[in-house]
């Protein structure tokens, strides 16, 4: 990451930051239900609800909560506000154990993976409620093809035009935080060559992708307006940049990242979320900033995330070469120590050197698809044996 440090200037409107700001933390994860008899979703509106009734019951308000997601066959949990990585660590525990009970009084169980290994899209429904009825109507198949889930990393910053200062200095390191997440590998019973496939659907919605560049928080809110006045979204939270401001809490919201199968693998990534936040703080307190990228070149490292993961490295555009993904997670571990350290997250973020060393969610669940092929099992029991591995990796380190 050579040359990669700018003095803040006037022309760049940059703000200075104390590093001793706290900052809290919070995660949403999707989870989708299955039948661990046959692998297959179970999208049953009644279960569904029955199980986020019951996850909601259970855990506190101040520990998190869960909702109905788009489909059927999906929930969502997220945390409640955190002051640590280790807090967000319990919340997240207790969320998936409580998940996992619910849909086992049904006789189901929970996978964390971005897409299922052999569901087909038009065979599933939506939640019956105003706002996917609404989002049906408006993105039609696209809306059709929603069979991903993903995890949402919120950060909290006060200041918003801290906030969106920040959202384009931390865009470069979406792609990073990708490789370590990818649990897509697979669509509709197909192995798709991609390691992150959920993008691939994401990225047929309007306003995805990289977020635009915003010289204030004025700017920004003139440009949401425009959209809104116009008629052409409700509100913010129809704009589903990889990150974003959030419309309702003082946060930036990573968006980018697969949903992580083992819990201990989504600790990891955000904690560098946050360790990524506090070392921009950092910088600058002393006066520098992250050096600013045009989008095109970000979108060739995220689209080398999306496809090979960890394996073929990403573009050092300081260098102007491509370097493999270990030796730039080293070097981004070693720039991201001191922020641990105040934050109280060390463990956590080394825990990234562990996704590379075993794979992630796609890399395992290649590997156990091939391995029975190779024993000789049919496709379809293959994928199954996929699905199985999910069922009992999501709640492994829980």
């Amino acid at each position: 990451m050579a040359s990669t440090y700018v003095p803040i200037t006037k022309d760049n409107r940059s703000l200075k930051a104390s590093v001793d700001v706290p900052l809290t933390v919070g995660v949403e994860e999707e989870y989708l239900l299955v039948d661990p008899a046959t692998g297959d979703l179970v999208s049953d509106a009644a279960v569904q609800a029955e199980v986020v009734a019951k996850v909601s019951k259970a855990v506190p308000s101040e520990v998190g909560f869960a909702t109905p997601e788009f489909l059927r066959a999906q929930i969502e949990v997220g945390t409640g506000v955190c002051d640590s990585i280790d807090q967000l660590g319990r919340c997240l525990r207790s969320l998936r154990s409580e998940a996992a009970e619910a849909a086992d009084a049904h006789g189901l169980a929970i996978i964390a993976s971005s897409t299922h290994p052999m569901a087909v899209a038009t065979d599933l429904q939506h939640t019956e409620a105003d706002r996917y009825h609404t989002l049906a109507a408006d993105l039609q198949e696209v809306a059709r093809r929603m069979v991903i889930c993903g995890m949402h990393v919120h950060v909290g910053i006060e200041d918003p035009e801290h906030r969106i200062d920040l959202l384009g200095q931390v865009a470069y390191f979406l792609p990073h935080l990708l490789v370590l997440t990818t649990s897509s590998p697979f669509w509709e019973g197909r192995d798709t060559g991609l390691k992150c496939y959920r993008l691939a659907v994401f990225d047929e919605l309007p306003r995805t992708g990289l977020p635009e560049r915003f010289e204030s928080w004025s700017e920004y809110e003139r440009h949401v307006q425009a959209l809104i006045t116009a008629g052409a979204i409700e509100d913010v939270s129809k704009i589903w940049w990889d990150i974003r401001p959030h419309g309702t809490y003082p946060t930036l919201e990573m968006r980018i990242a697969d949903v992580c199968t083992r819990l201990s693998d989504g600790l990891a990534v955000a904690a560098m979320f946050q360790c990524l936040i506090s070392m921009l703080q950092r910088l600058r307190s002393s006066n520098q900033r992250w050096r600013t990228y045009a989008n095109m070149l970000i979108d060739e490292n995220r689209w080398r995330a999306q496809r090979y993961g960890v394996d073929e490295g990403l573009i050092d555009f300081g260098l102007g070469a491509i370097v493999p993904y270990e030796d730039l997670l080293e070097e981004l571990l070693d720039m991201l120590l001191p922020d641990a350290e105040r934050l109280g997250c060390v463990n956590e973020l080394l825990h990234a050197r562990v996704i590379l060393q075993r794979g992630t969610s796609s890399d395992q669940q290649l590997a156990v698809y091939r391995a029975r092929r190779a024993e000789g099992a049919g496709d379809s029991e293959a994928l199954q044996s996929v699905v199985r591995w999910l069922v009992d990796a999501t709640m492994a380190d829980v």
